[in-house]
């Protein structure tokens, strides 16, 4: 029944700023854990950033202070601001919503974000 979609992704150059976004439906939105994931080619997905349904904030070393997350429980829906992006960005960009911190969640189907060198 859940269902994330995210949009935003595309090509951008390197110091160049994209705002993926994420809207999801079939929950009570406002519960959940919201996240964004990304995974480089042949790599595990990793973190990139998480907000908990009290507002409460987590970043990857690699994007703190250039990556915001933030969440609109009255559209259901999370953000991802990156600014000052590089080429080693470049991956595809996954929401997830979880419950718990121990649940997988649920997934959107991911939006490729490139950053050429």
């Amino acid at each position: 029944q859940v269902q994330l979609v995210e949009s935003g992704g595309g090509l951008v150059q390197p110091g160049g700023s994209l705002r993926l976004s994420c809207a999801a439906s079939g929950s009570i939105f406002s519960m959940y854990t919201m996240g964004w994931y990304r995974q480089f080619p042949g790599k595990q997905r990793e973190l990139v950033a998480a907000i908990t349904s009290g507002g409460s904030t987590n970043y990857a070393g690699s994007v703190k202070g250039r990556f915001t997350i933030f969440r609109d429980n009255a559209k259901s829906t999370v953000d991802l601001q990156m600014n000052s992006l590089k080429p080693e960005d470049t991956a595809v960009y996954y929401c997830n919503q979880r419950r718990f911190w121990y649940d997988s969640g649920s997934w959107g189907q991911g939006t490729q974000v490139t950053v050429p060198s």
